[in-house]
C-alpha cells in the first residue's frame, strides 16, 4: 500500500508523526512524506535548509519532500498565520508538482492545528484519486478560541465552515480523544470518525540506573516533580507557580520545568519576581534526553487550563510521561485526568486548582517509595495495552487497507 503522510510538521522537528512514518513503512507500506521546512519550536530554520524552495532527502529510508514557508519567528499571531497558511498554499500549489508521477493509495493528514494544513490534503485526493484520512489533532475552531487567539464570533463560523468542507471530502477522520467524536461528528456529515490515539515512541522507555546517572540534566536531591514540554498558553503554567508558592514550605519539594516555549521568557520573569526558589527552568533537551530525566524524578506532572475544549483532549506527553514508568500527577480536566486513575498511574485533580495540585504533590510525597513504584508500573502496563507504536501501526495499516 502506498501511503502519503501530508503534515506541516517533520523529522528534525520532534513530533509522533515522524516516528509513525517509519512503523507504517515497518508492517510493509511504501510511505512518502510531503512537509515543510523544519523551524519549530525556536522559530528559525534548522541548520542546514532554508526558507525558500523545495528539498528531497531521506528519512530512515522514507522520502521526504519539503515545501518553502515562512518561519514561525518569536511565536505572534501575525508571524504563526503567515507560518500556518505559507505551509498551506506551498503544499498546495507546489505538492502536486514534487509528487508528480506518483501515485497513492491513501493520503495521511496529521491533522495538528491549524487543520486547515488539510487542505492539501482535498487537492491531492482529487489528483491522485486517493482515500483520504485526517488524523485530527486539535479541535477547530474550538482551540483557537481556547488558545486566546481569536474570539470575533463571525471569523470562528468562518473557519467552522472550511473545517466542515474539509471534513466532508475525507473518506475517514481518526480522532485522538474519544471525546474528540461527538464535537467532531456534526461537522463530518456522512465521513466515518474513529478514535485512533497517539502512540508512544520509541524513544521513550523506562530507563535504567545507568541511564539516569549518564543524563544531560541531573536533579538535586529531594522529591523532584518534573515538567516536560512546551511552555505555552494552553499548559496552565500559572497554576504551576502558584502551587509552588504554597509549597514554599517545603525545602525538600521542587518543581523542576523542562522545555521551552511562548510563554519561557514570562516563566523566569515570574520565577524571579516571585523568589520560587523552588521552581527551576533549565530549558529544552533533545528528545533522546527525556528518558533519563525522567528517570529521576519523583513524579512527572501534566498540565492543562480549565477550558472545555482542553477537557477533550489527551496531551501527547502523557504517553511519554506513562512509558517512562514513573508516576504522574495530572492537573486537569476530563479525559487526560480520566486516563492517569484508569490507569492507575498517579493522582488527579482538577485543572488551575493551585491548591489541589500542591496538595496531590504532598499526597503523593507522603507514600512510601514502594507506593509510588507501583503507580509507575501500573502506568508502564497501561501504556503497553493501549499506546504501544507498534501494535497501533499495524492497526491503522490495517484499517488503511478497508479502505480500498
Amino acid at each position: 500500500m502506498k501511503i502519503l503522510i501530508l503534515s506541516q510538521h517533520f523529522w528534525p522537528e520532534q513530533f509522533r508523526i515522524s516516528e509513525l512514518a517509519l512503523h507504517l513503512r515497518d508492517t510493509g507500506c511504501e510511505v512518502t512524506v510531503l512537509t515543510g521546512k523544519p523551524n519549530y519550536p525556536e522559530g528559525r530554520v534548522y541548520p542546514g535548509y532554508r526558507a525558500g524552495g523545495t528539498q528531497c532527502e531521506e528519512y530512515e529510508g522514507v522520502p521526504v519532500f519539503r515545501v518553502p514557508l515562512v518561519p514561525r519567528s518569536k511565536g505572534g499571531i501575525v508571524s504563526l498565520a503567515l507560518n500556518y497558511f505559507s505551509y498551506i498554499l506551498s503544499a498546495a500549489v507546489l505538492g502536486p508538482w514534487l509528487l508528480r508521477g506518483r501515485e497513492f493509495d491513501v493520503i495521511f493528514v496529521y491533522g495538528t492545528s491549524p487543520i486547515l494544513q488539510a487542505i492539501p490534503g482535498v487537492v491531492l485526493r482529487w489528483l491522485k484519486r486517493a482515500r483520504l484520512v485526517v488524523w485530527v489533532q486539535d479541535l477547530w475552531p474550538e482551540s483557537m478560541q481556547a488558545a486566546g487567539f481569536i474570539h470575533n464570533r463571525r471569523i470562528l463560523d468562518a473557519v467552522a465552515c472550511v473545517v466542515r468542507w474539509i471534513y466532508r471530502r475525507s473518506d475517514l477522520l481518526l480522532v485522538q480523544s474519544h471525546a474528540f467524536a461527538p464535537a467532531v461528528a456534526p461537522l463530518a456529515g456522512g465521513t466515518p470518525v474513529e478514535y485512533y490515539p497517539n502512540p508512544g515512541e520509541k524513544v521513550f522507555h523506562q530507563a535504567d540506573e545507568e541511564e539516569a546517572a549518564a543524563a544531560r540534566l541531573r536533579l538535586e536531591p529531594g522529591f523532584n516533580v518534573v515538567f516536560a514540554g512546551n511552555l505555552g498558553r494552553v499548559q496552565g503554567l500559572e497554576c504551576i507557580l502558584d502551587a509552588a508558592e504554597i509549597l514554599r514550605d517545603h525545602p525538600d519539594v521542587r518543581v523542576v520545568l523542562v522545555g521551552s516555549g511562548q510563554r519561557s521568557e514570562w516563566l523566569k520573569e515570574q520565577v524571579g519576581t516571585r523568589k520560587l526558589h523552588n521552581v527551576q527552568l533549565p530549558g529544552r533537551f533533545p528528545v533522546e534526553a527525556m528518558p533519563g530525566i525522567f528517570a529521576q524524578a519523583s513524579a512527572l506532572l501534566l498540565t492543562l487550563a480549565r477550558n472545555p475544549v482542553m477537557s477533550l483532549t489527551i496531551p501527547s506527553k502523557l504517553q511519554a510521561y506513562l512509558a517512562a514508568g514513573r508516576p504522574v500527577i495530572g492537573s486537569l480536566d476530563g479525559e487526560g485526568a480520566r486516563v492517569v486513575v484508569e490507569a492507575g498511574a498517579g493522582l488527579a485533580c482538577p485543572a488551575e486548582d493551585a491548591r489541589a495540585l500542591a496538595e496531590a504533590v504532598l499526597r503523593l510525597r507522603a507514600l512510601d517509595a514502594a507506593q509510588r513504584e507501583a503507580m509507575g508500573r501500573a502506568g508502564r502496563e497501561y501504556y503497553l495495552e493501549h499506546f504501544e507504536p507498534t501494535k497501533l501501526a499495524h492497526r491503522l495499516a490495517d484499517r488503511f487497507g478497508q479502505l480500498q
